[in-house]
């Protein structure tokens, strides 16, 4: 049995003159426990939508439908609302990619740890609460915790906020983990340090994730299958190691759009959309 699965999933908004306009359209996929599984596309491709109506936090003016929404056998879409907010933060987290805007700039960091574990579950007195937090940062490497508890989020390096978002939602151990651009706002190399605890926090729990990027040579190192979404669709799965044999042509095309640094071509190729992309069926494009 999956971990996850989504099945048929449709995602619109209303435009000025009430004509629905469609971010997702029929997209099904699964996920395994212990699976790493990147999504990739465009900006605007429905990524993080897609990510978002797992957990139940797609925004205000969202109109959704799905055959079915499963979490480790339970059906979420006949769950009530109380029952679904307590799986968010225990058996399914979210990181997302930016702490910029994610962290509260007017509270701490440990009080937002403080109120996060509260929601969690964690019913513990001041001191036990601040033992917890300062071991959920040691875990994800950061060398003074105790500064790092009592600090802003404006007063942290990008890498050290995103350690701090990581440890947020990961130390409660979730089942299924949607990283949403986890190393976007990052260079290479602290890009790679985050990315190593995550991986140390993932292998620890066993946790399922899903991973949305845009860097597609990073997502063929570091995850285990590829979804390939273009305008609200999947296009194209394949396992990530695969992914630069893709034969979809807007796989291909956004293949192109990374040249190699060794003897990169002196033109970089256009990407030519096809229309029929949004409606036909493509030999290869599963779900799983």
């Amino acid at each position: 049995m999956s971990l996850c699965e989504i099945d048929g999933l449709d995602i619109s908004f209303a435009s000025h003159d009430g004509v629905p306009m469609p971010a997702v359209r029929g997209v099904s996929l699964s996920v395994e426990r212990g699976e790493r599984l990147g999504i990739v596309g465009e900006s605007g491709s429905g990524k993080s939508l897609t990510g978002r109506a797992l957990l139940g936090l797609l925004p205000q003016g969202a109109n959704w439908a799905a055959k079915a929404l499963r979490f480790d056998g339970q059906d979420l879409l006949a769950m009530k609302p109380n029952e679904r907010r307590r799986l968010c933060g225990t058996q399914m987290s979210m990181i997302l990619q930016d702490p910029k805007f994610s962290l509260n700039p007017v509270m701490t960091v440990a009080q937002q740890m403080r109120e996060t574990f509260a929601r969690q579950g964690e019913r513990l007195g001041r001191k036990a609460m601040r033992a917890r937090i300062v071991e959920a940062l040691s875990a994800v490497h950061i060398r003074d915790p105790e500064r790092v508890a009592d600090a802003y989020p404006q007063e942290l390096s990008g890498g050290m906020g995103q350690r701090v978002m990581i440890a947020m939602m990961v130390f409660a151990g979730p089942r299924l983990l949607i990283a949403d651009e986890p190393t976007s706002a990052l260079d290479v190399l602290v890009s790679m340090q985050v990315l190593a605890v995550l991986d140390e926090m993932i292998e620890r729990h066993d946790t399922g994730l899903v991973f949305i990027s845009h860097d597609l040579p990073l997502v063929m190192s570091f995850c285990d299958r590829v979804a390939v979404m273009y305008g609200g669709r999947i296009v194209e799965t394949c396992a990530a190691a695969d992914l630069a044999h893709a034969k979809h042509p807007y796989t291909r095309g956004l293949l192109a759009a990374n040249p190699p640094l060794v003897d990169p071509p002196a033109e970089l190729p256009t990407l030519r959309r096809d229309p029929a992309w949004l409606t036909e069926s493509f030999e290869g494009d599963s779900a799983r």
